[in-house]
């Protein structure tokens, strides 16, 4: 017997006649995989589209923060976004900040 089965054994103590150890490990493993499949996985290809909608900033683009400001990019420097929020007010905001475009939430509606 290997390493890994006797842990197994001792983990989950003497099995009935018969039964493999693996079995009790099935339900576990199809918990983990809907997990992945239905939260994870989602959740990362999330981030990964913000993330890439972040780097792909221009001067010129409508965008709104985190805090629901409403603004078209005025100059970008490094992490810092100056949004023009109208009557010629700019504020400075962190690039993490910015959240989407605008005109995607019409598309969602």
């Amino acid at each position: 017997m290997t390493t890994f089965n006797l842990a197994l054994i001792m983990l989950f103590g003497p099995t009935p006649e018969g039964q493999n150890p693996f079995i009790s490990f099935l339900p576990l493993l199809l918990i983990i995989l809907v997990f992945y499949f239905f939260m994870i996985r989602p959740q990362m290809n999330k981030q990964k589209e913000l993330r890439n909608f972040r780097e792909s900033l221009k001067k010129g683009d409508k965008i709104v923060t985190t805090g629901g400001i409403y603004g078209r990019i005025n100059d970008i420097s490094g992490q810092v976004v100056t949004v023009d929020v109208g009557n010629n007010m700019h504020i400075k905001v962190d690039k993490n900040a910015v959240l989407r475009d605008p005109t995607d939430m019409a598309a969602q509606r």
